[in-house]
């Protein structure tokens, strides 16, 4: 990858940051400091590659998005305008070759992120000296080829990466304790046993003595199962779950407690893709085009603003779903759209001439930007005259012609789709329910049904992966067009099989 010292800031550009940072703040936006840094499109590409930081661990993922990122500058089927890192202070990238007009509407979206990475709920827990960690990192890792060499070291990356999404990104926000404190056996064990109140005489018939003793052995058989069991009870965090368990070496275990932090980091960015884009676009789009933007280079302007929220049929672009969600909820509180009597307005031709005069919008969007991420944000916010409106329609191909047309206008159904391609940051719902199936330390996990099927292909080959870490048998149990199906693999081949009342059941059932 290329890296070369980077280019001076222009007087101009530096001149117009000052004025977009403090026109930015008397709007109310609160950011930690921004560093910008001016680079040129090789040192650009580079640091996307990375993510968006300068210093990364060695693997080959970078060096392959790096030559990916340049072909595409290099063919012009894309280029990178700004990166901005969730850090205290944020770091912003702007590429030299972009014009004045272009860098001025970055700097305005970088304020518009930096307010959002400081401000909104997922973010508060993330870490804000992560171009510190992330050099960190870097270090931890070269030492480890050192010592192991680098081919041992980056198949072991391999692995890690191929599992870095089995985590609870919710787990930041509650605390769920240790998944494997001890069961407290109750004092007297016999009363568990359920005896039914009766006359005295028809005790022995109502509540038969063997009856009772079969059913206090299969209790104690079910506690003695479960004094054992790990983890204690269903767990998400499927990398921390391998961390404490599996039968790493240090440097291993090191590894993989890398990419599961920076999992971690990434993970609010993945939850709030939509709002993020959204905030910054509606606060460039502000700025620029009532303050910022000079005659000369309105048509530039609104040529790359457009391009930037432009949505296709069929296409789903965070940027424009965003920004017009912003707009309509400042406009729907600026004139009262929301609460009962708005709700039970009998006409469609009323609701469209509301106006309260509330003026409550501007107040709004600021909670909303604090407290909310995707899913919340378009299940809440996302209403059918909104999808109306911006024709945000469900689009399939026509077997036949292989065109595109609209296979559905129903709100309910559209808005339905896209909640299930974001929930999760459209990753399966992983637990482990068992790590001692059968009572032979095999891994059990179980796929979470959320009306999504997972798929088979990847399935399998994530469960190859996660057998390298734990080293003995693994499972995934996973329902599979109405089947409820065991996944399994033990180092050869994989196998499956239909779930029966006959197989050991795990630990626990989600």
């Amino acid at each position: 990858m290329a890296s070369h010292t980077l280019s001076p800031f222009p007087d101009e550009l530096l001149a117009a940051k000052k004025q977009i940072r403090e026109r930015a703040r008397s709007y109310g936006l609160d950011f930690f400091p921004v560093i910008f840094e001016m680079c040129d499109y090789e040192q650009m590409n580079q640091i996307a590659a990375y993510g968006g930081f300068p210093q990364r661990y060695p693997h080959w993922r970078f060096g392959a998005e790096y030559e990916g990122i340049r072909k595409r500058h290099h063919y012009g089927l894309g280029r990178i305008y700004e990166m901005v890192i969730n850090n205290d202070p944020c770091y912003a990238y702007l590429q030299e070759s972009n014009q004045l007009v272009d860098q001025k509407l970055v700097i305005a979206h970088v304020y518009g992120h930096a307010d959002f990475f400081k401000n909104n709920l997922w973010f508060s827990q993330t870490n804000r000296k992560m171009m510190d960690e992330m050099a960190n990192h870097a270090t931890h890792v070269r030492k480890h080829i050192e010592k192991h060499g680098q081919d041992v070291v980056e198949r072991w990356m391999d692995v890690c990466l191929s599992i870095e999404h089995l985590i609870d990104p919710h787990s930041m926000f509650m605390q769920r304790g240790p998944n494997d404190t001890p069961h407290e056996q109750p004092k007297r064990q016999e009363s568990q046993v359920q005896r039914f109140k009766t006359k005295d005489y028809l005790d022995r018939w109502v509540n038969p003595p063997k009856a009772l003793e079969a059913e206090a052995k299969k209790l104690k058989s079910e506690r003695d199962k479960m004094r054992h069991a790990t983890p204690s009870r269903p767990t998400r965090d499927v990398l921390l779950y391998l961390l404490e368990h599996a039968r790493l070496e240090d440097w291993q275990a090191d590894c993989l407690g890398i990419v599961r932090e920076e999992s971690y980091y990434y993970a609010p960015q993945g939850m709030t893709k939509v709002m993020n884009e959204g905030w910054a676009s509606f606060w460039h789009s502000t700025l620029m085009t009532k303050h910022f933007v000079e005659a000369k280079e309105v048509i530039d302007y609104a040529d790359h603003h457009s391009g930037t929220v432009h949505m296709p049929p069929g296409n789903f672009n965070p940027y424009k779903v965003g920004i017009e969600l912003f707009r309509d909820i400042e406009d729907r509180w600026n004139k009262g759209k929301f609460g009962k009597e708005y709700e039970e307005a009998d006409t469609l031709g009323e609701k469209k001439k509301w106006d309260k005069g509330l003026g409550l919008g501007r107040e709004k969007i600021f909670e909303v930007r604090r407290v909310y991420n995707d899913v919340s944000f378009i299940d809440e916010f996302m209403t059918p005259e909104f999808i109306e409106k911006h024709k945000f329609y469900q689009y399939g191909r026509d077997p036949h012609t292989g065109q595109l047309r609209i296979i559905s206008r129903d709100p309910q159904r559209i808005k339905q789709t896209l909640l299930y391609q974001l929930t999760n940051m459209g990753q399966p719902f992983i637990y482990v329910v068992d790590g001692n199936y059968a009572n032979r330390g095999e891994l059990y996990l179980a796929h979470k049904h959320n009306g999504l099927d997972i798929e088979i292909k990847f399935a399998v080959e994530t469960l190859k992966n996660i057998y390298k870490v734990w080293q003995r048998p693994v499972h995934l149990q996973a329902k599979i067009d109405d089947d409820m199906i065991l996944f399994s693999f033990s180092g050869d081949q994989p196998k499956q099989q239909t779930i029966h009342d006959d197989l050991p059941k795990p630990a626990h059932q989600i």
